[in-house]
């Protein structure tokens, strides 16, 4: 059963699904759940728990008969191994620095984040600690 789980509503829906595709295995071991790059939907687990899906936002937006959040509205963290490792990974998959890798002890004693946007807007923050 998902308990919660983030949904993001992109506008590129297929750019944006290939962003999380590309990276969501390699750096935190998830699997697609469902979907394709054509939409409107996909998803993606960690074990047996949803960890992401994506919708498109305008697909979204007929079904409900409102606008959904804007785009970059969200805010994502995904604790990972190495941050460096990461945002490098993230970088070459297409996503755009926020803020590069640095260690935040303020935030916590070995707390080390970088932060990323993906195609949508939206900030993740990588951490380890």
């Amino acid at each position: 059963m998902d308990a919660l789980h983030p949904r993001l509503m992109a506008d590129r829906f297929a750019e944006t699904f290939r962003f999380y595709d590309t990276l969501l295995p390699g750096l935190l071991g998830a699997t697609r759940a469902g979907g394709t790059e054509a939409g409107p939907y996909a998803s993606w687990d960690l074990g047996t728990e949803g960890l992401l899906a994506l919708f498109d936002r305008a697909a979204m937006a007929a079904a409900l008969g409102v606008e959904p959040p804007a785009a970059g509205g969200a805010l994502l963290v995904s604790r990972v191994a190495d941050v460096d490792a990461a945002h490098a990974r993230c970088l070459a998959a297409g996503a755009r620095p926020a803020a590069a890798p640095a260690d935040r002890p303020d935030w916590g004693p070995t707390l080390r984040t970088a932060h990323v946007r993906d195609p949508e807007g939206n900030l993740w923050e990588l951490q380890s600690y």
